[in-house]
């Protein structure tokens, strides 16, 4: 289903997509591809939204540095100074983030209007990055495509090609509080945040990663990865989330050719499991403690699959490199169970 969300300044019209299946449903926007609601029943099987979110698009709009639910590129996370080498040249990017460049930069993926095709049980949406765009090289054709399978997981697979070497590492900025939201549920009007109040900080995490990533002040990777054993940073076994984090977490099976299960988030309270598995090597673990009004420290987690932060300044981490003649595919699935 299809329907006018809102309208741009420029008059661009932004329409909500509704995907459901299995018992889940899932609006996409087509600006910023963003996930506004992902629907699932508790144990006593009552439906709620699980993603934070805005119930109309001046909320997006006026609110844009969380990066509600938001589709992340050209590259999600940090890239320290803002700049990186390739191929012997140096190429500089928009600094939207102290000195450094943060989820591609002042007007990354997550504020652009997609073009969507309805796929079977799914939506395909696709754009075009103009070489030099937020200062990365080459013409990067996008496409991502949302599915829900017959179980109700909701699969993000992305593919790139390019004229022109370059960097690429994209992801969703989805915020889970799988105690429920009501975001989603309205017609589109209005700006105001569908959630807010609400602490995800008592849901428990289980996640497949023996080092993690410590950094600085300006949350830039700070020496080698770190083991994670008698650390705060040891989720190996499921245990409360708390707060307190924002890191780069190194998933154990490293790059895959098809999606491995590597995390479990479990709300007590309403009985939701959500499952994470992924082909990516990386997974950014944020608890929202500086996500800003309207929504409340803790609101949400993000968990962000990707590669690592600063990749294209750090020789030894997996390579983002893209270059002609190659294809970037990436794909996560989220599953949903209730226990």
């Amino acid at each position: 289903m299809n329907e006018l969300f809102g309208t741009l300044s420029d008059g661009t019209p932004v329409h909500r997509w509704t995907l459901e299946r299995a018992g889940v449903r899932v609006r996409v926007l087509s600006y910023g591809g963003i996930v506004q609601a992902v629907e699932v029943p508790d144990r006593e099987g009552r439906s709620g939204n699980v993603v934070l979110g805005f119930s109309g698009l001046d909320g997006y709009l006026a609110h844009p540095g969380p990066y509600l639910g938001a589709l992340i590129g050209r590259y999600a996370n940090r890239i320290a100074g803002a700049r990186f080498p390739l191929d012997g040249r140096v190429h500089t990017l928009a600094p939207n983030n102290g000195p450094n460049s943060l989820h591609g930069g002042e007007r990354g993926f997550d504020k652009r209007v997609w073009d969507v095709t309805p796929v079977a049980h799914g939506l395909r949406l696709t754009l075009v990055s103009a070489d030099g765009e937020e200062g990365f090289p080459g013409r990067l054709e996008m496409s991502v495509t949302y599915t829900l399978d017959e179980r109700g997981a909701l699969g993000i697979g992305y593919e790139a090609v390019t004229d022109a070497p370059t960097v690429v590492n994209p992801t969703n900025h989805s915020y889970w509080n799988l105690a429920g939201t009501d975001a989603g549920s309205g017609s589109g009007a209005g700006s105001g945040p569908r959630s807010g109040t609400g602490t995800a900080a008592g849901h428990e995490l289980r996640l497949a990663a023996s080092r993690f990533t410590p950094v600085d002040a300006d949350l830039i990777p700070a020496g080698d990865h770190q083991d994670v054993t008698g650390t705060r940073f040891d989720f190996r076994e499921a245990r409360r989330t708390g707060t307190g984090y924002d890191h780069n977490y190194v998933l154990d099976k490293g790059v895959t050719p098809t999606p491995v299960e590597v995390a479990e988030l479990y709300d007590p309270g309403s009985g939701r499991v959500l499952t994470v598995a992924t082909t990516e090597p990386g997974m950014q673990v944020y608890t929202a403690d500086h996500i800003g009004e309207p929504f409340a420290p803790g609101a949400g987690i993000a968990l962000e699959t990707q590669h690592f932060p600063d990749s294209p300044n750090r020789p030894g981490f997996p390579s983002t490199v893209l270059r002609p003649g190659g294809t970037f595919r990436s794909e996560t699935v989220y599953g949903f169970a209730v226990r």
